[in-house]
């Protein structure tokens, strides 16, 4: 790739954002915020995203559907590198308890048709928010940079399918192809602070869907019944062995169990049960290994009650997430430079995982990703976590961090 600075500057006080910049940027999170929408589904997201890239003068694609792909070149051809920025856009099938007063009241439809509640229980509408943002204040000022930034505006982060579906739809021989891509994500850390892990990041993760069959019958009939209940149940118990007992402790594993359905009287055995499971690992050694051992479980424990082997699903399939060794620490610099030195922290490496890396692993180009903190307790276990219903950032300093990180990791490339 073409090289890039190794000596970190501050962003220039130009490229910061004024009060008016700043307000803008708060109007755009809260009707972010107001307005989720589910995995794949974000149509008027996209619609809104586009809108605002036409007011900037940015062109534009719809990749996959949902995902729009802003394409910034210099307006006067200022030659330099090509680099893709990432923010993801969907929401969760969470109802919203933060207390905000502009906290989410939508509704959505999951693929099976239940109908749910909806909320950024994530953080996605930071995340497009912060990167309309940085491609407003690169926008303004050309005189501060060169080449080309590829805004990719993803959907359906939450169930691994969105940046595949943009790679499948050809996102990269329709657009400039980036030579890194670079992102964050806000997390339950101190707000305005940035953390970050180089190499294997996040894990790989997968989930997968069972049903055991068994044999229904009246309660007061058991002998006439294969219980899938109690198969079941048994299978959940043996599951969690596989990480006490058949992983390396060195090697890190997740089997949850989320999900357990069966039944609708209390006495009636019913036919068939189900489960959901969410599985993390580090490396694809270890995905396949347990991977392995969930299969030789769910079918030993149907044969030990007489029941035909289970159907296993696998319906989502995450990449694991590499940060470049050595470009990450660089990208990090620049971003400490503005910032300031305390304010970015080496971190271990998550069992959370991200698709972002699908994108820069197509090209074989290298990816930086880091994680943002938005509340206000000094430490995770202080604030609430992802994925639950208070998961709401402090509006600031976190967007605004957020959107001078993202300017830094940008200028490190791009930047003259």
């Amino acid at each position: 790739m073409t090289d890039v600075r190794t000596a970190p500057t501050p962003l220039p006080e130009s490229l910061r954002l004024d009060e008016e910049l700043t307000q803008t940027l708060h109007e755009e999170y809260v009707h972010l915020h107001r307005n989720p929408e589910l995995s794949m589904q974000e149509h008027r997201t996209a619609e809104w995203i586009e809108a605002r890239l036409d007011e900037l003068g940015i062109g534009h694609e719809r990749v996959a559907g949902t995902g729009v792909v802003g394409v910034l070149r210099h307006p006067e051809g200022v030659a330099g590198p090509t680099v893709a920025y990432r923010a993801d856009s969907d929401g969760l099938p969470v109802q919203e308890d933060s207390g905000l007063e502009y906290a989410s009241t939508a509704r959505g439809t999951l693929p099976d048709g239940t109908e749910v509640p909806v909320m950024h229980a994530c953080g996605h509408d930071t995340h497009v928010a912060m990167g309309l943002s940085a491609a407003r204040v690169l926008a303004r000022h050309p005189e501060a940079w060169g080449g080309t930034v590829v805004f990719v505006f993803q959907p359906g982060e939450e169930t691994a399918a969105g940046a595949q579906a943009m790679l499948d739809d050809g996102l990269w021989d329709r657009v400039p192809r980036p030579e890194a891509v670079i992102g964050q994500h806000v997390m339950p850390a101190k707000a305005g602070t940035v953390h970050y892990a180089p190499g294997d990041a996040m894990c790989l993760a997968d989930s997968f869907k069972v049903t055991f069959t068994g044999k229904g019958a009246h309660g007061s009939m058991p002998e006439r019944s294969i219980d899938p209940i109690l198969l079941a149940a048994h299978a959940v118990t043996r599951l969690q062995g596989i990480v006490a007992r058949e992983v390396a402790p060195a090697d890190r594993a997740v089997v949850t169990v989320g999900t357990f359905h069966a039944g609708v009287k209390e006495n009636v055995i019913p036919d068939t049960a189900e489960i959901a499971l969410n599985v993390r690992t580090p490396t694809p050694e270890v995905r396949e290994k347990v991977t392995a051992a969930i299969h030789r479980v769910l079918a030993a424990e149907a044969l030990a009650s007489g029941a035909p082997e289970p159907a296993v699903e696998r319906y989502n399939s995450f990449p694991r997430m590499h940060n470049d060794a050595e470009l990450t620490p660089a990208v990090m610099a620049s971003i400490a430079a503005t910032l300031g030195e305390d304010a970015v922290q080496q971190m271990a490496p998550l069992m959370g995982s991200e698709d972002v890396g699908a994108l820069a692993d197509a090209l074989g180009v290298p990816l930086v990703y880091w994680f943002l903190g938005g509340f206000a307790g000094e430490s995770f276990a202080d604030n609430p976590a992802n994925h639950t219903p208070q998961f709401a950032p402090l509006m600031e300093p976190t967007l605004t961090a957020g959107v001078h990180a993202a300017l830094a990791g940008l200028l490190h490339f791009v930047g003259r």
